[in-house]
């Protein structure tokens, strides 16, 4: 409302402006508005001239749908690295990702100086199974070389019908040694949370990527530890985000809410101040019973990671350890074009509950644990972060780069787990760690926040389904989907 009474305000100013000067302002304001409007067209007509030039001229025939198609991705790929296009398949192929099943050969992976670069094998699939690494750089995939392609492309190389093989090159390690591994594609299931007893009383939850499942995944595997280990047997919790990109934003949000009792989870704000949208915990919706957290990040933790990091960690509600985080604050939002795909465009930012804005910086644990890396792969356990990416949206002028995402196999040598292990077991002492359950339901400052808008509730979270009638603010006519992801799964 505000800003709509400024607008009329601005337009009665300058109405009296006009009529104190005369027409000629008048002119001048009209005038500075036809020449940015012909400037425009000008260049809407250049880009015609050259298209049919290329039509007509080039040596051979042109796809016509494929000219457009890349001038597109063109268009996009100058704002950052997050915004794309996708044809009507990458839009189909997404929306199946999106709900946790899809084909392919389940290797996580991103753009990085040109290269096709693993960030992580998914757990239990053909990747993973086939000895494929996080770091692995994909040199070849069937005998073509991916020097040139875009992330996509590659992607769509390794996509292909299920039970038919496909075969990688891949140069490991700092001396760059060559493999060929051969691996057969297979339905892709994406199980994004993992749970298991720790040392008896702890539970342990990884959540690999914010799907459509992650936070019923989420329930189900902390009511199944409440029933196992009932009263006070479970001593606290340990939510291992490691390596995971992101997802779907009302997930994260979700999965916040379920060590929470209260308070805002995060912000998103985009160009327009009336675009805020704040989202806050529900009354009720915390699942830990106030049990002590500790949440495990690293270099390759992005997006949606970072929003539950970030919030638990500004509400002092858990332990943050290992490394620096990804540092990816912004957010895509998927707006479907018909029979012609869809749009990824970066619409906002989103800000952790005291205001930071970790675009380009990450998130830092309150303890820092680095990994024994084995040494084929020392030099190559580094993420260089969104601060690295070309293109990226900046941030002031102390943007970080580069964090250790190597996790060993092996979890007897895991170094950030038993150090998690130890400090809910009380062997190290964290101020984070609250020291009763009311302890967790004190709700962060927010004096730091970037505009000083009231923490009102929340709209609700953007339509997390393609096929839901409920808008975003952002894009009131339109089904959108908001995404937080950094890389692309195959």
């Amino acid at each position: 409302m505000m800003r709509k009474v400024s607008y009329l305000v601005l337009g009665a100013a300058i109405g009296a402006a006009a009529v104190a000067l005369g027409p000629q302002s008048v002119m001048l304001v009209s005038s500075g508005a036809r020449a940015a409007a012909a400037d425009t067209y000008r260049q809407l007509n250049l880009f015609g001239d050259v298209f049919e030039k290329i039509r007509t001229d080039y040596v051979e025939k042109p796809d016509e749908g494929k000219l457009v198609e890349a001038a597109i991705n063109g268009m996009l790929s100058s704002l950052d690295p997050h915004s794309s296009y996708m044809d009507a398949k990458s839009f189909r192929d997404m929306q199946v990702q999106t709900k946790g099943e899809f084909g392919g050969l389940g290797i996580e992976v991103t753009e990085e100086d040109g290269a096709i670069k693993v960030v992580t094998p998914i757990d239990d699939t053909p990747a993973a199974k086939a000895g494929i690494l996080s770091g692995d750089i994909i040199t070849d995939i069937d005998g073509e070389a991916v020097q040139g392609l875009t992330l996509n492309q590659a992607v769509d190389k390794m996509r292909g019908a299920i039970n038919t093989p496909v075969t990688l090159k891949i140069a490991r390690g700092p001396q760059k040694d060559v493999k060929e591994i051969k691996i057969v594609r297979d339905v892709i299931k994406i199980q994004s949370v993992r749970s298991h007893v720790e040392s008896d009383d702890l539970g342990y939850i990884r959540i690999t990527q914010f799907n459509e499942q992650t936070y019923d995944g989420l329930k189900s595997a902390m009511d199944k530890f409440q029933k196992d280990a009932p009263g006070d047997k479970l001593k606290g919790y340990i939510l291992d985000l490691r390596n995971n990109p992101g997802g779907l934003l009302d997930q994260s949000i979700e999965v916040v809410n379920a060590f929470l009792e209260r308070g805002e989870i995060v912000s998103t704000r985009g160009r327009n101040a009336d675009e805020t949208q704040r989202y806050n915990a529900r009354p009720g919706g915390d699942l830990s019973h106030g049990k002590p957290v500790v949440v495990l990040i690293n270099g390759g933790s992005a997006s949606a990671s970072e929003i539950v990091s970030g919030a638990l960690q500004d509400h002092k509600r858990a332990t943050l350890m290992g490394t620096r985080s990804f540092g990816k604050g912004s957010v895509q939002t998927i707006i479907p074009l018909g029979q012609n795909g869809a749009l990824r465009l970066t619409t906002a930012r989103y800000y952790t509950p005291s205001g930071r804005s970790i675009q380009a910086k990450g998130i830092e644990p309150d303890i820092e644990v680095l990994e024994d890396v084995p040494d084929e792969l020392k030099g190559k356990d580094d993420t260089k972060g969104e601060a690295s990416l070309k293109g990226h949206l900046k941030n002031g002028d102390d943007e970080k780069t580069g964090s250790q995402a190597y996790v060993p196999p092996d979890v007897a040598k895991d170094k950030q787990l038993i150090a998690a292990v130890d400090l809910l077991h009380g062997v190290k002492k964290a101020a984070a760690i609250p020291v009763d359950p009311a302890a967790a339901k004190t709700a962060a400052p927010s004096d730091g926040a970037v505009d000083q808008a009231p923490a009102a509730t929340p709209t609700p979270p953007v339509a997390t389904h393609f096929t839901a009638a409920s808008t975003c603010s952002s894009f009131r006519t339109q089904r959108t989907l908001t995404a937080l992801r950094s890389s692309a799964r195959h």
